[in-house]
């Protein structure tokens, strides 16, 4: 296990909670220490929700080691049941309260309560926070889906999987491919865990077919219920234009459908604006993308084949998805960073320079530290990323989310440039604050490099200020190539003539 500053996933228990908390009726009982309680902070502070997540905590001290703390479960667990009334139970251990070894699960059943209590084996120092949501979602459906009833199956029905609480704008893409389901003639049965009761889950089987909207939380559920039920099951994730529709084409053969009507219905301004707003401008941009794999994956197709870009480098944080990863970095002529540790991202983002980060909250600060524009498009997320307007990324209004999110970044350089040309004025001027703060914000003034003393980075002080009239989204390329030009030659101190000199050259 290794300590960090910031992590991509939390431990297993967290992804229970996510699927605790995204459903209805449904409750968790968490052996944990005093200060695990922590978790609840994630869903009120930062996705916003209403209500506490639906989890009952036994919070053990550490002078209740020498007594029973196995009884401080069972009177948890007792008392959940008595103030809650749920229709189901979860129960598991935190990686603190995993060292004790107490069972919850044998400990719950030993209370022989009136309802389904469901026990979570999740090996906190091996497994992480998605494969905790995943076989938390798995082991609910495996405990409560009933038996299928053929003759009541309507062939052209499905139930929709993944969706889940503190999950990157779930609520939304849940809205958006009901909508564009419906709009095939295609019922939705059930959608779990967001919302679903356990009644709603019994009744899971009675679908012709599942959608998997996110696999790092649906699929082996999905696959379960493909063995056991004979329901098949999406492998297309609908992000992006291309992509939607060809999980339209998925689905419509599926639901035995003709999907010309539905293509034709789709509409998104993506592809239209990716070769009108200035497609030269856009196309080559050289780009970055790290996430959770179904989101970095939908990214890389999206920013070669739909906007032009350059994928210079492709990874994630999901090791289960490494092969699919891995696969499409290869197709790309790219090695996939498969990683938990961003410091390992921020070198690799360090060593590319792209000119666009798409990455998770971690690249966000990433790409910040080091000058570069950044969309976020994959948890972990942190409050700015649950808004409160409509903001899909799947289906055709996803992808309209997406063109914004991801090209007004660029576009931000521009604006910076025009800022820069008019440094001079009073409002733009360097010295002045920004706009924002008002106009009696004093904006610290940064130390200035002496006549005589060179700049960090082997640079004279008049070569650095004339690379700031270099326009900002290219300022950093300029650097490189000079310094590089410069170790070249054996150049020593980058002076205006160096500069000039490896324009002129890279310019050929």
């Amino acid at each position: 296990m290794q300590l960090t500053l910031w992590t991509y996933e939390g431990p297993p228990h967290i992804g229970a909670m996510r699927i605790a908390t995204a459903m209805q009726g449904l409750h968790y009982v968490l052996h944990a220490p005093q200060g695990d309680t922590y978790a609840d902070l994630l869903f009120t502070m930062i996705e916003r929700r209403s209500a506490r997540p639906p989890v009952t905590y036994t919070t053990f001290q550490a002078r209740d080691l020498g007594g029973d703390t196995a009884e401080l479960f069972k009177t948890a667990a007792a008392d959940a049941y008595a103030r809650f009334q749920p229709q189901a139970m979860i129960v598991g251990a935190s990686c603190t309260a995993e060292l004790i070894q107490d069972d919850p699960g044998g400990l719950a059943k030993a209370l022989a309560l009136p309802i389904p209590v469901i026990p979570l084996e999740l090996p906190s120092y091996q497994k992480k926070e998605n494969w905790g949501a995943s076989e938390t979602f798995y082991q609910i459906v495996r405990a409560l889906a009933q038996p299928r009833r053929e003759a009541e199956v309507n062939p052209r029905s499905c139930n929709i999987l993944g969706p889940t609480a503190l999950g990157f704008r779930h609520r939304d893409d849940l809205a958006e491919i009901v909508k564009l389901l419906e709009s095939m003639g295609i019922a939705v049965n059930v959608v779990a865990p967001l919302d679903a009761t356990p009644d709603d889950i019994r009744r899971i089987p009675d679908a012709a077919f599942n959608v998997v909207l996110y696999p790092e939380a649906a699929e082996v559920a999905g696959r379960w219920l493909e063995r056991n039920f004979k329901q098949p099951m999406t492998s297309i994730v609908p992000i992006g234009v291309a992509a939607t529709r060809d999980f339209i084409a998925q689905v419509a053969k599926l639901a035995g459908l003709d999907a010309d009507a539905a293509l034709k219905a789709g509409e998104s301004r993506l592809p239209w604006y990716s070769r009108s707003v200035d497609s030269t401008y856009l196309t080559g941009k050289r780009v970055f993308i790290f996430g959770d794999a179904t989101h970095a994956l939908a990214a890389a197709r999206i920013a070669k084949e739909e906007l032009g870009f350059e994928v210079v480098g492709l990874g994630t944080y999901s090791r289960e998805f490494a092969r699919p990863v891995r696969e499409a970095a290869q197709k790309l002529g790219l090695e996939a960073l498969i990683t938990d540790d961003y410091l390992e991202v921020e070198a690799k983002v360090a060593e590319l320079q792209p000119e666009l980060v798409l990455g998770t909250q971690m690249e966000r600060h990433i790409a910040k530290k080091l000058g570069f524009p950044c969309a976020v498009i994959s948890a972990p997320v942190h409050v700015q990323d649950f808004p409160a307007r409509y903001s899909p990324q799947m289906g055709f209004e996803g992808a309209n989310v997406i063109f914004d999110s991801w090209v007004h970044p660029l576009m931000m350089g521009l604006e910076e440039h025009l800022l820069h040309m008019f440094r001079n004025d009073f409002e733009f001027n360097d010295k002045a604050a920004a706009s924002h703060l008002g106009h009696g914000a004093a904006k610290p003034v940064a130390a200035q490099a002496t006549a005589t003393q060179p700049a960090e980075g082997g640079w004279a002080p008049e070569a650095e200020k004339e690379l700031q009239k270099v326009p900002f989204f290219v300022r950093g390329k300029a650097r490189r190539n000079t310094e590089r030009f410069a170790t070249e030659r054996g150049i020593n101190l980058i002076t205006i003539e160096t500069l000039y000199d490896a324009k002129a050259h890279y310019s050929r």
